[in-house]
């Protein structure tokens, strides 16, 4: 980790796509809706090798009790639970039409609920809820069952029903455990608090902890995050993952509340990125990708190991690649080469359901360089390698011709110690793990057309 200098990490502080997929969700259109969705879902029925795949499903649930300043997420600030009891019976009508497409009972393998705050849910709600999942699909056995937990709506107790709900993953929302960045960011969580659910997790027999941190917050400084950074190797979480704050209050209402005066200047978070790298690599902490992080025991460091890691829209993942439905207000699903996202506001959700149909309002149909760049894009994401021959065979193309203005645009990238280009190769350094995003970018069709890359986060 000593290699990654705070040089190179200023001259790659530039926006680019997560890539948990391609073609990149800003591409969805309205031309894709409900029809196209469900051809979708009745192709995936028909096909015998596809129903064999698993699916991924992942529930949004957008309500939290209070606003978080620095939160881009598609959310609902509310104090009254009975809008929960509302929102699931929407849920049950989209769950009922999407088993009218593609059967009742098909595998579950990976399932994770987000937001918003799925803790808002009363332990009712969650019963309620799960109930209605396992009527419709069947979880297996050994499969990823995660929730995203806001630290200030659980007890031990509502752990313990997680649990018993079938959770094996954790993912906290922790962020800094500085008081005054937690003042500032209107989200204040003592660390004991913190400290003492991990602890209860942990006896409960979670199979995997995550952590999320943000560095870029306002009033942080490297100094005080290197505080939060000792305190994060103490509670020794099996997963960390690190966030950069990307400040877009002209996009993000709730950003507006943010002194940006406060915001630490761009050396300084250049700094708390490079101290962040430093001290996960002394806490033993294998880095993933991205801004992923993971103790060597962990399934998600093995997978890295023994290049099984994969990704989809939750980000790496352990789980076979396979269609994921996505289920809730805003959330995005892939079938087939097929993207597609659900209507963003509650009411145009509603009334979707209301009129019988599935709420999807905008999304994707791939092309075969959709497919092809995908291919490529995710092996480098996931493998850190591209193998010129199996794609070939796969796609039934010349690598070399095909890519031949990328593998050229790839000899900087070379150049600089990020990337091996071989004769029949595409390899990414060790160092060039901490920048795959920008490695990936080079095969980006449509980074290519338009090269306005304002609408993403920094690639560190």
């Amino acid at each position: 980790m000593n290699a990654v200098t705070p040089e190179l990490l200023r001259r790659f502080d530039v926006p680019g796509p997560r890539y948990t997929s391609y073609p990149t969700a800003d591409r969805f259109v309205e031309a894709f809706g409900q029809d196209e969705y469900v051809l979708a879902l009745q192709q995936r029925r028909a096909g015998t090798a596809s129903m064999a795949l698993p699916l991924s499903l992942y529930v949004h649930i957008p309500f939290c009790e209070s606003l978080c300043y620095y939160c881009a997420c598609n959310k609902i600030i509310t104090r009254h639970p009975e809008r929960a009891t509302t929102y699931l019976r929407y849920l049950s009508r989209e769950i009922d039409l999407h088993t009218a497409q593609c059967g009742v009972g098909q595998p579950v393998s990976q399932l994770h609920l987000g937001g918003g705050s799925p803790t808002f849910l009363s332990d009712a709600a969650l019963r309620e809820l799960m109930a209605m999942l396992r009527r419709s699909f069947a979880l297996v056995p050994g499969g990823e069952y995660s929730i995203e937990v806001d630290p200030r709506t659980v007890t031990e107790e509502r752990l313990a029903l997680l649990a018993e709900l079938g959770f094996n993953r954790l993912s906290f929302g922790v962020q800094d455990f500085d008081p005054e960045v937690q003042k500032a960011v209107h989200r204040v969580q003592p660390a004991a608090q913190v400290f003492g659910l991990v602890e209860a997790a942990r006896r409960l027999g979670f199979e995997s902890i995550n952590v999320d941190l943000i560095y870029g917050l306002p009033r942080q400084t490297p100094e005080s995050f290197d505080r939060t950074l000792e305190q994060i190797a103490l509670l020794r979480p099996d997963r960390i993952a690190l966030y950069a704050y990307a400040h877009l209050p002209e996009r993000f209402k709730p950003q507006r509340r943010i002194v940006t005066a406060e915001l630490p200047q761009a050396s300084a978070k250049v700094s708390m990125l490079s101290r962040s790298l430093q001290a996960f690599g002394e806490a033993g902490y294998v880095y993933v990708g991205m801004d992923h992080f993971a103790l060597p025991h962990d399934p998600l460091a093995v997978a890295k190991r023994q290049g099984r890691l994969h990704r989809n829209f939750q980000g790496y993942s352990t789980q076979p690649d396979c269609d994921l439905i996505g289920l809730g207000v805003s959330a995005i699903g892939r079938v087939g080469a097929t993207y597609s996202q659900n209507a963003k506001t509650l009411e145009e959700y509603y009334d979707f359901l209301d009129q019988g149909r599935l709420p999807v309002v905008r999304g994707l149909a791939l092309t075969r360089d959709d497919l092809v760049r995908r291919a490529v894009i995710m092996a480098l994401m996931c493998q850190g390698e591209v193998l010129f021959e199996p794609m070939e065979q796969s796609w039934l193309i010349d690598f070399r011709r095909y890519f031949s203005a990328e593998i050229e645009h790839l000899h900087d990238l070379q150049e600089q110690g990020l990337a091996t280009v071989t004769d029949d190769a595409i390899t990414v350094t060790p160092m060039g793990w901490f920048f795959v995003r920008g490695v990936a970018m080079v095969f980006d069709r449509h980074l290519q057309v338009d090269r306005n890359r304002a609408r993403f986060s920094r690639i560190i």
